[in-house]
């Protein structure tokens, strides 16, 4: 059998309950066609390399092709994700790879598992391990590091988040329980829903909460051994705040100091630099990241459940494979198991 591992927000910004099923296109009026997507980034491809031909065989300018050529794609990505109602290229990808395998399964038993924001591992093999940082992991380190000083985002709002190895866990389940079925092009894809928000929803006031009394009590140290002092973080409960926020305290003195760096031949190239660098990577993450943080669905989980009153949990070797999020303590996780973990596994 094949298991594919999609996200729980292919669903895109729906409200409300948002059920186990295929995906669908999400804009009304739209139709996606995967063939005809690939073609169209063939074709993207093929007039960027058109254009950027050259008989100068220089590294530099190979490479600068290269770089522009990977931002051309990006925004094309981007582009045709919100033609068809996501908000980005990833979420755009799995729905498209979900599509894919219900087209193309032929006999073979296919179940798609989506996982919402995947956290550090909860209990096996080691707790707080991960690999790879994820949402919500950029604010934990931008807040350990204190460079992070505001973010968009409400903090009554619902993150939904899942161990890693409760995901594994419900995976390994799913396999278990549909590999001895047939496929055909008439059965039903089974979609499975690892997520946490309608059985033990955790807002993101919980998390802030717990790393902001994680800081408090064990304070980050810098480079010359001065402890890093713990400051409040400010959010923004509308996106026209926050860029108002931004284009005032930081944009505006930013080309100021680009213009003064003008006159002066340079002179503070390094520093307009480094704080034109930092200022454009949280106006990214906020591009990314955005749309989560004003997310308002919840994930049925109905088929999941389903499918965990089915195990037989009698010895304590069955209790490894426990993937129940009214399980999880969510304050307690935070703060003596994912925030560690991030500061031990991410944050170098």
């Amino acid at each position: 059998m094949f298991m594919q591992v999609s996200t729980a927000y292919v669903c895109g910004d729906r409200e409300g309950l948002i059920l186990e099923k295929p995906i669908e296109s999400l804009r009304e009026g739209t139709y996606l066609n995967v063939d005809a997507e690939l073609q169209l980034v063939k074709e993207a491809k093929k007039n960027l390399t058109t254009m950027n031909t050259s008989s100068d065989g220089d590294d530099a300018a190979h490479s600068n092709k290269k770089t522009a050529e990977r931002k051309a794609m990006k925004e094309l990505g981007l582009q045709r994700a919100r033609h068809f109602g996501w908000s980005n290229t990833y979420v755009f990808t799995k729905a498209m790879g979900e599509m894919v395998l219900g087209q193309l399964r032929g006999d073979m038993p296919v179940v798609v598992m989506r996982p919402s924001i995947i956290t550090s591992v909860r209990a096996d093999p080691l707790p707080g391990w991960m690999q790879g940082i994820r949402t919500i992991d950029t604010l934990i380190i931008g807040y350990a590091k204190q460079n992070l000083s505001c973010f968009l985002g409400d903090l009554s709002v619902v993150v939904d988040v899942i161990p890693g190895d409760m995901a594994v866990n419900a995976m390994m389940a799913a396999m278990v329980e549909h590999s001895e079925e047939k496929g055909g092009a008439a059965a039903v894809v089974p979609v499975y829903h690892a997520t946490s928000s309608l059985r033990n929803p955790a807002t993101y006031s919980v998390l802030y909460e717990a790393g902001r009394r994680h800081f408090y009590e064990n304070p980050r140290v810098g480079k010359n051994g001065e402890i890093i002092p713990t400051r409040e973080m400010c959010f923004f409960s509308s996106i026209a705040r926050f860029h108002l926020y931004m284009l005032l305290t930081f944009k505006l003195p930013l080309e100021i100091l680009h213009l003064v760096n003008l006159l002066l031949c340079g002179h503070f190239s390094r520093l307009y630099n480094d704080l034109n660098r930092k200022y454009k990577f949280v106006m990214h993450l906020v591009h990314v990241y955005g749309p989560f943080a004003f997310f308002n669905g919840r994930f049925d989980d109905m088929n999941l459940e389903r499918l965990r009153l089915k195990m037989a949990m009698k010895t304590p070797e069955d209790h490894m494979f426990i993937f129940d999020p009214k399980t999880i303590d969510w304050d307690d996780y935070f703060t003596k198991i994912h925030i560690p973990g991030v500061l031990k596994y991410l944050c170098k």
